[in-house]
């Protein structure tokens, strides 16, 4: 096994150094080995705080991937070959300034001319391709399949009876929130007055004198708001997100009446109807961002002094716009992966995932066709907080179609959410898990990336550690373009870091489990020494 693979990989001593012209690059700095960390007690920096993800837990005791130690230890002066990486996703930002100089462009195709110049089946794909027209707002699949009358008798009883269990949750928050927003922002507004001052101080709330009953709650609510550490502004602007969503649940996602399809003009349940969609994948609403912060992640420019630094340089983003505010569909998805392995991606990162999938075999075919192309896909885990290996809890796609054991295609990697917290908190309150249906976990909480119109943004979900390993995978790809896709997640998974510690998961009322046995490495995706080891297995070093 490659239980001694890092150790060889140790004892070939300190050092770098390119080797000939007919091998590829060697990598002969010793892995990074990972025994008796403790937690970071010191509060992060603004600087850390944006930049978490790519810090070193040796260095910095934070469970980054040791991005910056790779590039400055390993990769100075050194390039690796163009990888294109295909983001299945809402729209993207094709415009923003640290996202424009990193797509993917086809040079086959002229642009506007409404003609498939390269012939690939697409008009006008430039950037990439937008399967939703000009639809976002979407339902979830269960409120699709009882609309539709879609599968058996068990089938829509069980999208019933979770729509049962959603649908109330939602409508019960939505006033919640509303009076609570109002509360803050009215509060907000009167002590900003009574201080005479836009901006204020935990401390000016405590030596502050209210003047009458009304002025006392006001003061104390926003003293209890502040002592949760989360400053005023941004609490409102939760609150304000948190609106959103459950509007969106309870107006579109969970409205067995509402159609949001009608824009797009095909029937999403025919596989053979797939005359639809346009060569224009950028973003079209203002809360359309879940694409943009993905591609910063992955790839936002190095180096420019603007906004953030992505993971992996020589990287080139194809956009495909498949993932509504809602559920995907099914079509979409399979021909959103056909067409990244038809147009040259060697990533596709998947940020997405629902728990009824009626036409799944149209993916999994897709996810088999990509895997004959050497692609690799990453997928995030999912963020209710579940363990994937329990039966019940489903989360699609997957690699174990029907519950089978046995993956059904080695090109698919699942990442969960890792938070800034080394220790019992590390994982993600929201994050999915399991040894078998998880595969390794990577930065995905509080992550600071580009968002729509040249501005950022703090996101958490798993949909912000798939990103990351895949770029990471891109850089393996890059500076290793030998290995083959399933090579790729191989070095991934044994190189991760394997800390010794219990964690919480299962949400905030979950359980304590040792981190090994969470996913099916035990490990934290880390850069630098999937580097080592790509090395190695390039120049023959180990084998996997």
């Amino acid at each position: 096994m490659i239980k001694s693979k890092i150790q060889i990989l140790a004892g070939l001593g300190i050092g770098l150094l390119v080797m000939g012209c007919n091998t590829s690059l060697v990598l002969t700095a010793p892995p990074i080995n990972y025994t008796n960390t403790s937690p970071k007690v010191a509060e992060l920096s603004d600087q850390q705080s944006r930049h978490w993800g790519h810090l070193d837990l040796q260095k910095d005791t934070i469970p980054g991937m040791s991005v910056d130690r790779a590039y400055a230890e390993l990769l100075k002066k050194k390039k690796g070959e163009e990888v294109i990486v295909a983001v299945i996703d809402s729209g993207i930002d094709l415009d923003h300034e640290d996202i424009k100089d990193v797509l993917w462009t086809n040079t086959g195709e002229k642009p506007g001319d409404g003609i498939d110049n390269d012939g690939n089946g697409y008009i006008d794909d430039i950037h990439g391709y937008n399967f939703l027209g000009e639809s976002y707002n979407e339902q979830m699949e269960m409120a699709r399949i009882l609309r539709l009358k879609i599968g058996d008798e068990a089938y829509q009883e069980a999208a019933r009876q979770k729509l049962n269990e959603k649908l109330p949750e939602a409508q019960a928050a939505l006033p919640q929130l509303k009076q609570i927003e109002a509360m803050v922002t009215m509060a907000d507004k009167n002590i900003k007055e009574a201080l005479g001052k836009e901006n204020y101080t935990l401390a000016d709330l405590e030596a502050y004198q209210p003047k009458n009953t009304q002025e006392e709650r006001t003061v104390g609510m926003l003293m209890q708001v502040m002592s949760m550490g989360e400053e005023i502004p941004a609490a409102i602007k939760d609150l304000q997100d948190g609106l959103k969503y459950y509007e969106a649940q309870v107006n579109y996602n969970l409205n067995v009446d509402f159609n949001g399809r009608t824009p797009v003009g095909d029937d999403p349940y025919d596989y053979s109807d797939q005359d639809y969609g346009d060569g224009n994948p950028d973003s079209r609403y203002a809360d359309e961002s879940h694409g943009s912060h993905v591609a910063g992640i992955i790839a936002a420019t190095r180096n420019n002094k603007k906004g953030v630094d992505g993971v992996a340089s020589n990287v080139k983003i194809m956009s495909i716009r498949a993932v509504p505010n809602g559920d995907e569909y099914d079509k979409d998805i399979a021909l959103a992966i056909r067409y990244a392995a038809d147009n040259g991606a060697k990533v596709i990162n998947a940020s997405f995932g629902k728990g009824f999938s009626p036409n799944s075999e149209w993916v999994y075919e897709a996810l088999t066709y990509a895997a004959s192309k050497d692609v690799l896909f990453v997928h995030a885990a999912g963020n209710d907080a579940l363990d994937l290996d329990d039966p019940k809890n489903t989360n699609y796609p997957n690699d174990h179609p029907d519950g089978d054991e046995a993956n059904f295609a080695n090109n698919y990697l699942t990442v969960g959410a890792l938070t800034q917290y080394f220790g019992a908190d590390m994982i993600a309150v929201f994050s999915n898990y399991g040894k078998e249906y998880v595969d390794i976990f990577a930065p995905g909480d509080a992550i600071y990336s580009s968002m729509p119109n040249d501005s950022y943004e703090f996101q958490g979900g798993t949909s912000m550690a798939a990103p990351a390993v895949s770029g990471l995978a891109a850089m393996i790809r890059s500076y290793f373009p030998t290995l083959t896709a399933v090579q790729v997640k191989k070095v991934i998974l044994e190189s991760g870091i394997s800390p010794s510690v219990k964690v919480h998961v299962g949400g905030t009322e979950g359980v304590e489990k040792s981190f090994s046995e969470i996913s099916k490495s035990g490990k934290i995706a880390n850069l630098y020494n999937a580097l080592i080891l790509a090395s190695q297995v390039a120049n023959g070093t180990v084998s996997l």
